[in-house]
């Protein structure tokens, strides 16, 4: 058997720059290929941004139907029924149920900071909607003697997972539930809410998945990257009955890193149309539940989160130094007739103040993560760790904190069996 080789494939062979060209140029498609892989990962419409929320009052759903000479004229005193009802509405809620006293309109608009359109239909002389009312705190309150006495909760990560179509989603795309959790206006929530809503890297960071992770060094990055004490996870289940007709959702609270079950309900939206307001109402619920958990003292931040950091008790440090320091001579045995000299208090020896190290580990996948940070945590001397970079697939940079110099950090990581490679300011370890 002949094996013949074109001209060019010669010519080809016989130039190894050719071939090196070739290489790079394959080289540098393929990272191409892979940055546009990533790029997709994160790019597109991942969720949809909260609204603002401040400590104002809030009465939504109110259904008003006015009429007027013009369409302007009907809108204007649809919207001064509206902040009527509200104001009815918003008295009884703050006075136990209390019937309201009679306010002049000029008085209710002063008061009036906002008025939500939820629902409007504009005709020639007619104005029908649902809108929502937004009170100015201070200038309601003083109307009736209504003190800001609002107790909130810690900050609570929100993460509201939508099962639908079989599969689980969060901010993997836009879904109806995330975007009811954005529109939802916080300010008489007692729940302080951290939203997020799936911008740049949050999408490959919180997924549907995580609900069911339950690292505490996962978990206590996560929420220290959102300024967050511990989380809060709203599910809701949506199945539709057949297409274009109704659609049951089963809505379930749950709380904190072992996703712990408060409270679940179902509702049903007629068809899609009637899907929107249907998941407002369950947010409204949803929030419900969580403010009665916080009442009954369940929604408590999971202490297993805030442990701090295992430091060595100086005294134990200062006695292991002792132990392996080798032993000072005997002093001479004082001679007849001489005092022994007085024994001088020993000095105290100042604890060992922790400096900041930077430290790369390869962390394919977050169990290597939580390997890592459990590992480093436990190396005697460490007094903490932080993320300073979080690369899951990729090298991940740690700041440590250690009460000794650089070499003292590599050899105490080398004895709890990392291989260590050393730099001028940092270490790169791995298993």
């Amino acid at each position: 058997m002949s094996i013949s080789l074109s001209p060019p494939a010669l010519s080809m062979a016989r130039n190894p720059a050719r071939i090196r060209a070739l290489l790079a140029a394959f080289a540098l498609a393929a990272l191409a290929l892979a940055g546009w892989r990533v790029a997709a990962q994160v790019e597109g419409e991942r969720g949809i941004a909260p609204i603002a929320s401040s400590g104002d009052f809030e009465v939504d759903g109110i259904s008003v139907n006015a009429t007027g000479k013009t369409a302007e004229e009907a809108r204007t005193n649809g919207w001064l029924q509206a902040q009527r009802k509200a104001w009815e509405v918003l008295y009884a809620r703050t006075h136990g149920g209390a019937e309201a006293p009679e306010v002049a309109d000029s008085r209710l608009s002063q008061m009036v900071s906002a008025v939500v359109v939820e629902r409007e239909e504009i005709g020639p002389r007619r104005y029908v909607a649902k809108l929502g009312v937004i009170f100015d705190r201070a200038r309601a309150g003083e109307l009736f003697g209504q003190s800001d006495t609002l107790v909130r909760s810690a900050p609570m990560l929100v993460l509201p997972v939508t099962f639908s179509g079989g599969t689980a989603q969060l901010y993997e795309s836009r879904t109806p539930w995330q975007r009811a959790w954005a529109q939802f206006r916080t300010g008489s929530s007692p729940v302080d809410y951290v939203r997020p809503f799936g911008a740049g890297g949050e999408s490959l960071l919180l997924n549907a998945g995580q609900a069911g992770r339950r690292s505490r060094s996962w978990w206590r990055n996560i929420l220290d990257e959102f300024g967050a004490a511990d989380v809060l996870i709203p599910m809701a289940r949506l199945e539709r009955q057949w297409p274009g007709g109704p659609v049951v959702g089963t809505f379930t609270a749950r709380h904190g890193p072992d996703n712990r079950y408060l409270g679940s309900f179902t509702m049903t939206a007629a068809d899609d149309t009637q899907l929107a307001d249907m998941l407002e109402r369950a947010v409204v619920r949803i929030d419900g539940i969580y403010a009665d958990a916080m009442a009954a003292g369940r929604l408590q931040v999971d202490n297993t989160l805030n442990v701090e950091e295992a430091t060595i008790d100086p005294a134990l440090l200062e006695a292991l130094t002792r132990e392996s320091a080798p032993a000072a001579p005997a002093a001479p045995a004082p001679q007849p007739g001489t005092a022994a000299p007085a024994e001088q208090p020993a000095a105290p020896t100042p604890a060992p103040s922790a400096a900041r190290y930077t430290v790369q580990v390869a962390t394919p996948d977050p169990a290597a993560l939580d390997a890592a940070l459990t590992g480093i945590n436990g190396t005697p001397g460490v007094s903490g760790t932080a993320v300073g970079s979080l690369a899951i697939g990729g090298t991940s940079v740690l700041q440590v904190g250690y009460a000794g110099d650089l070499d003292a950090l590599a050899q105490a990581l080398r004895a709890r069996g990392w291989q260590v490679t050393q730099g001028d300011d940092a270490l790169r370890i791995s298993r």
